[in-house]
């Protein structure tokens, strides 16, 4: 559990180092069904939706269908991704 939380705070710190600003988001989990039955196609995933994509005060809030669909972003997912992981982890603010 200690590895999850460690990840988190990368992630989150990179958002925020994005644009230095404490950066808003939401994120949700999906996990396999607690029915007591072995569901192997299952896996733990998270999703985060993060409004900030041009700018700090450009704003993008995901509505409806884009939350699980298909999303109209500004950028692809691949792009964005490539951003986060020329940040650091460390936080921007010390």
């Amino acid at each position: 559990m200690s590895a999850l939380a460690d990840l988190l705070r990368r992630v989150t710190a990179r958002y925020d180092n994005l644009f230095e600003i404490s950066f808003p988001y939401s994120m949700g989990f999906h996990q396999a069904p607690c029915d007591g039955g072995a569901h192997a196609e299952w896996h733990l995933h998270a999703h985060f939706y993060p409004p900030l994509l041009r700018s700090a005060t450009v704003r993008k809030f995901m509505v409806g269908f884009e939350m699980l669909a298909m999303p109209q972003r500004d950028l692809t997912p691949e792009t964005a991704a490539a951003r986060l992981r020329q940040l650091s982890d460390n936080h921007y603010r010390g």
